[in-house]
């Protein structure tokens, strides 16, 4: 079979949008873990950076 496209567009705009927003996200929570750290803080600062690390280099 041989199919137009390698992604779903509704992925992809996923993705796009995602991109978009985490960044923005990932600086509001480094201040946020900055001024006031727990781990919870460290963990999801590290699992946001991880998820738009994957995105921009395109491993999802």
């Amino acid at each position: 079979m041989n199919f137009r496209w390698k992604y779903n567009p509704t992925f992809l705009r996923i993705k796009f949008g995602l991109k978009q927003i985490l960044l923005p996200l990932m600086v509001f929570q480094f201040i946020r873990t900055v001024l006031f750290p727990t781990s919870f803080d460290v963990i999801l600062l590290g699992l946001l950076a991880l998820l738009y690390v994957a995105i921009v280099f395109d491993w999802l």
